[in-house]
């Protein structure tokens, strides 16, 4: 596509836990995801039928043919988590499970063979459930050491095959979501604000160690962070909602200034202060995240508006954030999502204006209630032009931002099959 670098990552986004089925194979454990049968929750104490998850589409035992219809649309990349639970199948072991690696070998086999571009997710919302059950998940700091050592023998076996890496997947959800993106056992209603901002802590020190480690073990490797790409504008010009749409991106910044910085950021102090947030952080902890990322990642499907006046606005359903309201110069799908293929444009010119690294789209796509229907031939199909049009008009947008003089390294569509 002319407007983008040569060298251009343009390809489709997946999650194990999502794709793959197999949860029980080849000596797999099971991860949180296998006892989240509904999306964020509640979970449940064994797998049951109701979870889709289970099977996915059957990317364990499909992979090879999925692979090849990526390869014929054309991916110069291909985003796919490693399920941590098919490695460490319960997550403190010191020995991984061959069997598991041995499936990752196939996939990159296939990358090979078509002359795609891995890029590995290493923890994309599918922690060992024995991690959360035993240590409950990232409140506990042994977590970076289990999490480092699992890293390490990725990094180790796929040396030379894979190059570019992801830490955690939207690692900012975190403080929303304490169960699915930490594995914290404990309900986040009981939860202090310092046992889920030690949580956070635990995972970025994770993160920044994962980055010291992947380049002592091969110099060739780039690390990114990914977050949930979170743009809010202001509902009024008012200099309340100025202020509160600053909060929200203090939000962001908060996760991504340690990751791409190497510390926290100024306003930290004052937030830890009047929400009587106290963590340990050691001086081993300040040097480890020194080390920061070699790109940014994020997602981005939508934008928001915010105010500071309870009654103004309709609330809108995007992302699950209903104190947000929607944008009245937006269109939404059936879902109350907004589509904002501009604020794609101004979310990459912020990030790279703030920290000056490579930026990747690693998630963006459209939901909607497809309809399947019969084409000539007799076969069924999807006559989604409404997902066509979504997706040309950000992608329209990335191509400004990159004119723009953003530093855009690829793009991976969400999600890249059914």
């Amino acid at each position: 596509m002319t407007g983008f670098p040569q060298n251009f990552l343009w390809g489709g986004a997946t999650a194990a836990n999502q794709c793959e089925g197999g949860y029980d194979e080849d000596g797999k454990g099971l991860s949180i995801q296998d006892v989240l049968p509904h999306g964020f929750g509640p979970w449940t104490e064994e797998p049951t039928p109701d979870n889709l998850k289970l099977k996915g589409i059957d990317h364990y035992h499909r992979f090879k043919e999925d692979i090849e219809l990526f390869a014929e649309m054309g991916f110069k990349v291909y985003r796919f988590s490693i399920a941590w639970s098919r490695i460490f199948p319960d997550g403190d072991e010191t020995e991984p499970n061959e069997a598991g690696l041995r499936f990752y070998d196939q996939i990159l086999d296939e990358c090979e063979k078509y002359g795609i571009e891995p890029l590995v997710t290493i923890s994309h919302y599918e922690t060992p459930l024995h991690l959360a059950k035993a240590y409950n998940g990232w409140t506990d700091r042994r977590m970076i050491q289990f999490y480092l050592n699992y890293c390490r023998v990725l990094f180790e076996r796929y040396k030379g095959r894979v190059r570019y890496w992801i830490t955690f997947n939207e690692i900012n959800s975190i403080l929303r979501q304490p169960f699915m993106s930490g594995a914290i056992m404990t309900p986040k209603e009981q939860l202090s604000d310092s046992d889920l901002y030690q949580a956070m802590h635990h995972e970025l020190t994770a993160s920044a160690l994962a980055v010291r480690l992947a380049h002592e073990i091969d110099p060739l490797n780039k690390v990114g962070c990914m977050v949930v790409g979170i743009t809010v504008y202001p509902l009024t010009p008012a200099p309340d909602d100025i202020l509160k749409v600053m909060e929200i991106d203090n939000d962001l910044y908060f996760f991504l200034d340690v990751q791409a910085r190497g510390a926290y950021p100024y306003f930290a102090k004052r937030r830890f202060e009047e929400q009587n947030i106290h963590l340990e952080i050691t001086d081993e902890d300040r040097e480890a995240l020194k080390n920061t990322v070699d790109f940014i990642a994020f997602s981005y499907y939508s934008s928001n508006c915010a105010t500071c006046d309870p009654t103004l606005g309709e609330p809108s359903r995007s992302n699950m954030t209903p104190e947000l309201r929607k944008n009245p110069y937006s269109s939404v799908t059936e879902w109350g999502w907004q589509i904002d293929p501009k604020g794609l444009r101004y979310t990459l010119n912020r990030l790279y204006a703030r920290y000056q690294k490579p930026l990747f789209v690693a998630e963006n796509g459209l939901g909607a209630r497809d309809r399947l229907i019969e084409d000539e031939t007799g076969n069924l199909t999807v006559n989604d032009d409404y997902r066509i049009a979504y997706m040309r008009e950000h992608i329209a947008q990335m191509k400004e931002a990159v004119h723009d003089g953003v530093d855009v390294m690829g793009y991976t569509a969400w999600g890249c099959i059914d």
